[in-house]
């Protein structure tokens, strides 16, 4: 089992930068990639970025390309997200995933992911 938390959210104006954080307190085991997916009311979970542990190579959805980061902090277990320039509909509960490796294949919607954290909100407004 494979606990994780996000910490850092809150509330940000239109324009501003906030990071996220995600760890795995205790979890000793490899990851085969880490995702960062947001959900807005009435709206499906939609994956935001998401990065393979082993290279680094990341991806990100395109609404978002060019303002966020994702990176990982492997040593620590810790994945952030930096959002830059944040927009009114990026307001949304932000969650952490995890697919457990060694496997192989794409990360790049929910269902791929083995464990959740609750989820973080993050509002913006002007």
């Amino acid at each position: 089992q494979v606990r994780l938390a996000e910490y850092g959210g809150g509330s940000v104006e239109v324009g501003g930068s906030r990071t996220l954080s995600c760890g795995a307190p205790g979890y000793t085991g490899s990851t085969y990639c880490m995702g960062w997916f947001r959900q807005a009311p009435g709206k499906e979970r939609e994956r935001v970025a998401h990065i393979y542990t082993n290279n680094g190579d990341a991806y990100y959805a395109d609404s978002v390309k060019g303002r966020f980061t994702i990176s990982q902090d492997d040593k620590k277990k810790t994945l952030f997200l930096e959002m830059t320039a944040l927009k009114p509909e990026d307001t949304a509960v932000y969650f952490c995933a995890a697919r457990i490796g060694p496997t192989s294949g794409t990360c790049g919607t929910p269902e791929m992911y083995d464990y959740w954290g609750q989820g973080i909100q993050v509002t913006v407004s002007s």
